[in-house]
């Protein structure tokens, strides 16, 4: 029996900067994935709007699984796993690398509503709620993200037009927590001074918020890695920010012209670029915004998230 006590959050500490910055050279480790099969079939939902889903009556999906080796595991604070635990696989949330807790309860999400815009971190609310932040180059589905997680067409305005999001928006969940909707970087169109700015108020929010629970890193699986996104998640990992990867728009599964290659395949890649940057694996979880697949996975995750974090 191995029992994992994780630090408080920093889960995700870099140990050995990116190759592509020309510093330090990494050590390559394995990666263990989850069959085609059992990532892109669309699950059924197992949340309520009603009723809050205690661990005990997470729905197990019937496909089947590949054992995930034991260190790729996200395994949450003051949780127990064992190697030899044949329920283990039973408890790993569908598409992901998390493990459930006793803490995935009150996942449901029965209210949403639109707060306030703000532009310097001592403007956001400041009734220390509980926070949860998406961040991802523009265009990558943030909004559209949003907008699945709470079950509205419209919390979250969508364009087409990358950049929209300019400010650290503000949306307040069953009056008990936040989900924060950050710019979209890499932008290229928006002038340099408005990117400059952009980049300086999000930093600074992660820096010095002291609410905020983990960013969620929201990565474009239909495209291949963009360096940009490396340099981002190795920049949270410099400063021990907790990170979850978001991997988007994994419902497009034909070959792209981009490289030639599926949603799976880009994930495993990006994995492989970074599985050097981090002490422990962060937890990753792979999502369509068209097909809601990911949602439920994602409302379980932040709850439990969120009740250790109000617990300590």
């Amino acid at each position: 029996m191995v029992s994992i006590h994780l630090p408080r959050f920093h889960l995700s500490i870099l140990t050995k900067p990116p190759p592509y910055l020309n510093l330090l050279p990494r050590t390559k480790l394995p990666i263990t994935f989850y069959p085609l099969g059992s990532l892109f079939s669309v699950p059924k939902s197992t949340l309520s709007t009603s009723e809050p889903i205690p661990i005990t009556d997470f729905s197990v999906p019937e496909e089947p699984r590949l054992e995930i080796s034991l260190e790729k595991l996200f395994v949450p604070p003051d949780t127990v796993v064992s190697c030899d635990d044949a329920s283990l696989s039973t408890r790993i949330l569908k598409g992901s690398n998390i493990v459930l807790s006793k803490y995935a309860r009150d996942a449901q999400v029965v209210q949403a509503e639109f707060v306030k815009s703000s532009v310097r971190t001592e403007d956001c609310p400041s009734d220390g709620l509980p926070e949860f932040a998406l961040v991802g180059r523009s265009n990558v589905g943030k909004s559209s993200l949003l907008n699945s997680l709470v079950r509205r067409k419209r919390l979250a305005l969508t364009s087409k037009k990358p950049g929209k999001t300019q400010c650290i928006n503000h949306f307040r969940i069953n009056d008990s927590w936040y989900l924060v909707d950050l710019p979209g970087y890499g932008y290229a169109a928006a002038p340099h001074e408005l990117r400059t700015d952009w980049d300086k108020f999000t930093k600074d929010y992660f820096l010095n918020r002291s609410t905020l629970v983990s960013v969620f890193l929201l990565i474009d699986a239909s495209i291949p890695t963009k360096k940009i996104d490396l340099e981002y998640a190795s920049w949270l990992a410099q400063n021990q920010i907790p990170m979850t990867l978001i991997f988007t728009k994994c419902d497009k599964r034909k070959k792209r012209r981009t490289g030639g290659k599926r949603p799976e395949e880009n994930v495993s890649d990006f994995q492989e670029l970074i599985d050097g940057f981090f002490e422990t694996v962060p937890p990753w979880i792979m999502t369509s915004s068209v097909t809601n697949q990911g949602r439920d996975e994602i409302l379980l995750h932040i709850a439990q998230l969120r009740n250790y974090w109000l617990k300590h």
